[in-house]
């Protein structure tokens, strides 16, 4: 199926605190870390650090089913990150989130821009309200220069009788780390066992992926584990960051189905790690890495 590239208008920006200054250590109640020399360097001044994430955030709620936002504001927080990619977002969507818009409160609360990429846009409830929508985002401590919702092959859960068609949901936005554009994308993958729409879904993200230059950063739940048959020509390209740790259920994980992934020839992964969290029924990734100018 050959699929056209959809782009949506630059999202709402919110503003970004100052946040200077040393990137830290990765807290104590990380699970695992993982060091990788593969395309990148850890001498100083040999490449630009950038601090990211991937947090699947259940719709607001925890672990326990609970919605909480302020324990997933604190949870974020504690990360640290320049960017994170979020999945499962709720904006208006209905009374599990509270009607609220997610993407833009967390953005507030941590002084982040924000650029929402809606899977779902449903008419409003009433006339005149707000539309609920349902997607994914990425929170950037860097100001966010561009943005575009791409489709990619998806299996409508709105439709009784779904066939794979394109629809909008993979987004990408472009960001300044001190002057250099990064592209960063965030995605969520298809749930069903049967792969098919992911192998569909990889393929689409591969050739979008492929029409941009420079480093290239990766964020998603991609519901499959790192050596899914499906995910393997995502590994042509992009480096797992590889944490080696699960992801998933929160509470005693078994499987990792959250990722970091980076072009290899723009970036390198200097550590990657799992902290233990349950305000989501995923736990969070987060790596620390080196972009190369060149």
């Amino acid at each position: 199926m050959s699929l056209r590239r959809r782009s949506s208008r630059v999202p709402q920006l919110l503003l970004a605190a100052s946040l200077l200054g040393a990137l830290l250590a990765p807290p104590a109640a990380a699970t695992s870390a993982h060091r990788s020399t593969s395309g990148g360097t850890d001498g100083a001044g040999e490449g630009l650090p950038l601090r990211v994430a991937t947090y699947n955030i259940h719709a607001g709620a925890g672990m326990d089913g609970v919605f909480d936002l302020d324990r997933q504001t604190a949870e974020l927080r504690a990360l640290n990150a320049d960017v994170i990619g979020l999945q499962e977002v709720d904006r208006h969507w209905g009374s599990r989130s509270e009607w609220r818009d997610l993407a833009g409160e967390l953005a507030r609360r941590l002084r982040m821009y924000v650029s929402f990429a809606p899977i779902y846009s449903l008419d409003p409830a009433e006339p005149g309200g707000p539309r609920a929508e349902y997607g994914v985002a990425v929170l950037s401590r860097h100001r966010i220069v561009s943005a575009e919702n791409h489709e990619i092959t998806r299996l409508s859960t709105q439709d009784p009788n779904p066939v794979p068609a394109p629809a909008p949901g993979f987004g990408e936005v472009v960001v300044r780390v001190r002057g250099l554009p990064v592209h960063v994308y965030v995605t969520h993958l298809d749930y069903r066992p049967d792969p098919a729409v992911r192998v569909a879904q990889v393929a689409d993200t591969r050739r979008i992926m492929a029409e941009d230059r420079g480093p290239k950063i990766l964020l998603g739940d991609l519901n499959a584990e790192p050596a899914a048959p499906e995910l393997a020509p995502l590994w042509r390209e992009l480096t797992d960051a590889d944490p080696e740790a699960p992801t998933f259920p929160a509470q005693d994980p078994v499987k990792r189905i959250d990722f970091v992934a980076v072009s290899k020839d723009r970036a390198g992964v200097r550590r990657a790690w799992v902290p233990e969290s349950l305000a989501s029924d995923h736990r969070a990734v987060v790596a620390d890495l080196l972009l190369r100018r060149r």
